[in-house]
This record gives structure tokens, sequence and C-alpha cells, in this order.
């Protein structure tokens, strides 16, 4: 018996090879993304004018997703999709690259950065930290990706994806005057995240945190008992008072981490639920990328202060 794995693999590579790629009847680009920080971004640019399915939604682990019968129809019936790449979507990755083999190819945002500017690291399957939307620069330059691919689609309405552009990264500027004042009524030396797993290390680059996770890059390596252990003697040496739980990581670490830190006679609180891999609720503030970095960094500076 096959593999849903291969079996996507087989459909996907047969429906590329047999369907046309022209725009659905209403006129509109059938646009297909994966995570909700990407759909947010894509449908800021392409407002009206795209139809437009994420795959994951709230609360979803991209590094874990796995396709479903559903998720290769729409990937088929799709003019443009938008991944994000540096193997964040690990259990995609083949059903991507066998698209890219064929007439559709996926774009994937995150390679088209400059790979000597990403944090690298040796226990990861692509040796770059995915999580780079944690840049707001690098989300800028996702801004530019997506609209020079949706004016080749459909270069009829270029003006308005390329002033939906301006708009957004306008907003996005905005952002980051926001949160470095937040952030600067933070001491510098109370600026150490502890987290579920690494996402924020572009984060705190770009703020000057000193950011540790629990698990590796990935939440499919699990943390270990040595891990815990460490991990606590540090928070107690550091004299840290709160850490984070990750909307898309189930909390049993985190909480087994404030165990062991208690155990050893000190207390650290729970400071809050980060979102790291996926945005908020859809229709709330925390539903946007804006919303969410705005509320990640409100409670982070006020767990920590």
């Amino acid at each position: 018996m096959k593999t849903i794995k291969t079996l996507l693999i087989l459909i996907v590579a047969f429906s590329f090879l047999c369907c046309k790629n022209d725009k659905p009847s209403n006129g509109k680009l059938n646009v297909v993304t994966t995570t909700t920080m990407i759909t947010d971004l894509v449908k800021n640019i392409g407002g009206e004018y795209i139809n437009i399915q994420g795959l994951m939604g709230s609360g979803v682990d991209p590094h874990l997703y796995k396709a479903s019968e559903g998720d290769v129809t729409k990937l088929v019936n799709a003019d443009v999709i938008f991944y994000n790449g540096l193997h964040l979507e690990g259990k995609l990755v083949e059903v991507f690259e066998k698209m890219g083999s064929q007439t559709k190819t996926p774009i994937a945002l995150g390679e088209e950065l400059d790979k000597n500017t990403l944090i690298g690291s040796d226990y990861f399957a692509s040796n770059y930290d995915p999580h780079v939307w944690f840049d707001i620069n690098y989300f800028k330059l996702f801004a530019q990706k997506v609209t020079q691919v949706l004016s080749e689609k459909d270069p009829e309405h270029t003006d308005s994806y390329k002033t939906n552009e301006t708009n957004y990264i306008n907003k996005l500027d905005v952002l980051q005057s926001k949160l470095k004042g937040i952030i600067e009524t933070l001491p510098k030396d109370k600026r150490i995240l502890v987290t579920a797993h690494d996402a924020f290390n572009y984060f705190g680059k770009a703020y000057d945190f000193e950011v540790v996770g629990l698990q590796g890059l990935s939440t499919a390596t699990e943390a270990g008992v040595q891990d815990v252990q460490k991990l606590s003697a540090f928070i107690i040496e550091k004299n840290i008072k709160a850490i984070f739980v990750e909307s898309s990581v189930p909390k049993r670490t985190i909480e087994a981490l404030k165990a062991a830190v208690t155990s050893k006679g000190h207390d650290v609180s729970i400071g809050g639920t980060l979102y790291s891999d996926a945005l908020g609720t859809s229709g709330t503030a925390e539903g946007t990328y804006i919303g969410m970095f705005e509320y990640n960094v409100n409670t982070i500076v006020n767990a920590l202060k």
C-alpha cells in the first residue's frame, strides 16, 4: 500500500502535466500559500485581484504539517504558490520539489534572501534558521518578491499590486518604529528570551535579545531531560523572571522547565503565549502579521520588566 506522501507526489506530478495555467473565469489569480504569515502578506499585496487559499491555520506547526488530499487539489488549481522555504515546511518539501519540475514553480520566499545574512545552524536540514519573518526587513523583501510575481502573472493589475506593496511597507516602517520604542523601555540586561523552540533568533538579532529555545530550530526535535536541566540552571544563573509558551508548540515542555526551576528553590513565571510559527485567530489583531508582532513584543517586555 502506497503511503499518502507517495500518493501526493504522484497526484501533483500527474495533475501539473495535464492542467493548463489559465486564470479562473472570474479573472482573478488563484493563489495558494502555506503559513499564516505568508497568507496575510499576500492578501495585503494581492487585495481584490486574487483568490487566496492558505493551507495552514492559526496554531498550526509548519514543521510538522502534512498535506491532505484537499491541499493537493488547491495546489493543482493554483496559478501561483508561495511558501517560506528554508525547510520550514519540512513535510511538504518533496511535494514542492516535484512541482518545481513541472509547469508551475512554487515560489520559496526564503530562498530569495541573501544566504550570507541568514543565521546558520548545524542542527537543521537547510543549515539556515527558517524563521526569517521575525526580521521585518526580510518581510519587506518578501513583499517585494510577491509584488513582482503577481505582476508578472497578472500584468493588467501591476499598478494596484505596486500601490498595495508601498502602502504595506509603509505600515511595516511604522511597526518597526513602534516596536523599537517599546523595547527601549526594557533594560538590556533583562533582554533574555526563553521560549519553547528556537523561533526567535532573528528577532533577537534585530532587537538585541539573547534568545534561548528549549527545543531546536524545528519542533520535530524533542527536548530531553538534560536540555531541561541545563536551561533551568541558565535561568537561575541569569535570574530570568519569565519564560514563554508558543501558540503552535505544546506547553508541556515549558511547564516542565518551570517545574525544574521551582524544584531548585527558585521561581520563574510563564510570561504568556507568543505567536511563533503561526499567527493568531483570523479576524483578530493577532491574526495579522503586524498585530502578532506588536502583541509578542508587548507580552515579552511586560513579562521581563
